[in-house]
């Protein structure tokens, strides 16, 4: 666990617990803090309840703090590790002439130049399709919602998450974890992509979604979470899809980064 002191006055102290989740952080300027922490592998944030006050030469144990994942039912399918980046999905390689030696056969392939526009080489006419139970995230999943370059345009993209379902009841739950978001609103649709009215949009970001990670060649920036609340009653018995449209274009860098996604069903 990654775990995280914060002041009202700015002052941030950092650690990272035991196998326990026990934790010992020494010289704190004093102050009133409170505490946050995430779990690698889990999604959502820990935020505790109550401000702590931080004075010269205290001590203060916290006792056990419990944290208690957001989850709504069992998974009905999953995309991605909940890690905070994007570093598990399709990295292309670089254009032909771009390709930075410094980085060639390095781990941190994401740190090419680029790789923004490599998502309209491999999708020139049709968007990614992600098949639940055949497609493989590390292969067939592009590391960041992008825009399409169309002359000297930008156009929106839509995704498709195709997955079967049979006798649905009850209400499910997509969350989506995002590793970066730059200008970017997306909007999700299920088995009709048209609809005027998305079943979840995420509104604009222009109050907080500026990261810039993918043009700075970062695989991760902000982390945002969000759920969409989808009624047992717009599945169909069969294959059913959900669209998930990047609609902010105009420029290249519009886009975000996925964390992970997850179905969940409603709860038995």
């Amino acid at each position: 666990m990654l775990l995280l002191i914060c002041s009202l006055q700015g002052y941030q102290f950092w650690v990272q617990t035991d196998a326990q989740g026990g934790f010992r952080i020494s010289n704190i300027v004093p102050g009133t803090y409170n505490v946050y922490a995430w779990v690698p592998g889990v999604i959502g944030d820990y935020k505790n309840d109550q401000n702590i006050e931080i004075k010269g030469g205290s001590n203060i144990n916290l006792g056990e703090l419990v944290f208690n994942p957001p989850r709504s039912g069992p998974t009905v399918w999953e995309i991605g590790i909940p890690d905070r980046t994007a570093a598990e999905f399709f990295i292309p390689d670089p254009a032909k002439g771009l390709s930075n030696s410094l980085f060639n056969g390095h781990p941190e392939k994401w740190r090419q130049y680029g790789l923004w526009d490599r998502y309209t080489d491999l999708y020139p006419n049709g968007d990614l399709v992600y098949n639940i139970g055949t497609s493989d995230y590390k292969k067939d999943w592009f590391f960041a919602h992008l825009n399409r370059r169309v002359g000297d345009k930008y156009v929106p993209t839509t995704w498709q998450i195709k997955f079967p379902i049979t006798n649905a009841n009850g209400a499910y739950t997509l969350r989506i974890a995002l590793a970066s978001v730059t200008y970017a609103q997306l909007q999700v649709m299920v088995n009709d992509p048209n609809k005027a009215q998305p079943i979840f949009s995420t509104n604009s970001y222009n109050s907080g979604g500026r990261d810039n990670a993918i043009a700075r060649h970062g695989i991760h920036g902000l982390y945002w979470l969000f759920e969409a609340n989808i009624p047992a009653g717009i599945f169909v018995n069969g294959i059913n899809t959900i669209f998930i449209k990047q609609q902010t274009a105009g420029a290249p860098f519009n886009g975000v980064m996925y964390d992970y996604l997850r179905l969940e069903g409603p709860t038995k």
